[in-house]
């Protein structure tokens, strides 16, 4: 999904960490972790046990340190990654240095397949924001694993047009909501993608700053903090220390909202 936002010109505007010094790949993992993380990603969700094997033993392991660059925009593509364990940022930069915050993306979940298909750059930086495991499927195992296992290729297709629904959404609410109601989606999605059930509501336990949640909406931190600290005042969000509550409240407003 592109939103207009050019790279940056200049190397000191843009905080990435180049992949190759700090990609390692480790030779030796736990087959069955391996086996364990294809299993419930959503991408390979209710594939045959053979494709499960067979995908296992085409992907490499690769550690990631936090703060470094697991793809860059505009470099070819030749991989795409499922996430074993921690967190990437999908990020893009202004030429000023604003940076745009696509998505966030945890255990389960991959990345990178676009580049494989269409043979384009990437589109976005995915940027480790803590030490992150991953396992690579390079295109070249991908296309041979699909030509025996269709039902792969048909699990791509349906994840694909789930991030394009989601791109359409995205877009229409940059286009049709003020500030304040793209906060409270994001808050109600960050409760429901993250947050554990609580006798208040749904408990995300890394509450975003407002910094991150200005990057997520396409706003400025001083406007996210005046429209945050007013749902907070109006107890449709409760901030604990590190953590956030989304109350039943805030998410019942946003359906409102969405229904309108």
């Amino acid at each position: 999904m592109s939103l207009g936002i050019a790279r940056p010109a200049a190397p000191p505007v843009m905080p990435v960490r180049s992949t190759t010094p700090e990609v390692r790949t480790t030779i030796g993992e736990d087959p069955a972790r391996i086996r364990a993380t294809i299993a419930r990603a959503p991408l390979f969700a209710a594939l045959p046990i053979t494709a499960i094997e067979d995908l296992t033993g085409r992907v490499q392991v690769r550690k990631v340190p936090v703060g470094s660059a697991v793809v860059a925009q505009d470099e070819p593509g030749d991989a795409m990654f499922v996430i074993m364990s921690g967190r990437i940022k999908v990020v893009m930069f202004g030429e000023s240095g604003r940076e745009v915050t696509l998505s966030l993306l945890r255990s389960g979940d991959s990345f990178g397949e676009m580049s494989l298909f269409d043979q384009g750059p990437r589109s976005a930086h995915c940027l480790a924001i803590e030490p992150t495991t991953l396992l690579a499927l390079s295109r070249e195992d991908l296309m041979r694993h699909m030509q025996a296992h269709p039902r792969t290729a048909v699990n791509l297709l349906g994840e694909m047009a789930r991030r394009l629904r989601r791109a359409d959404e995205t877009i229409a609410q940059l286009a049709l909501c003020d500030v304040n109601e793209r906060l409270i989606h994001r808050l109600v999605a960050l409760g429901r993608e993250e947050g554990a059930s609580g006798p208040d509501g749904l408990v995300v336990r890394r509450r975003p700053t407002q910094q991150e949640l200005a990057n997520m909406i396409g706003s400025c931190r001083e406007t996210i903090s005046r429209a945050f600290n007013q749902l907070a005042r109006d107890g449709l969000i409760i901030p604990r220390g590190r953590s956030l509550v989304v109350t039943p409240a805030l998410i019942e407003r946003a359906e409102k909202k969405k229904a309108a």
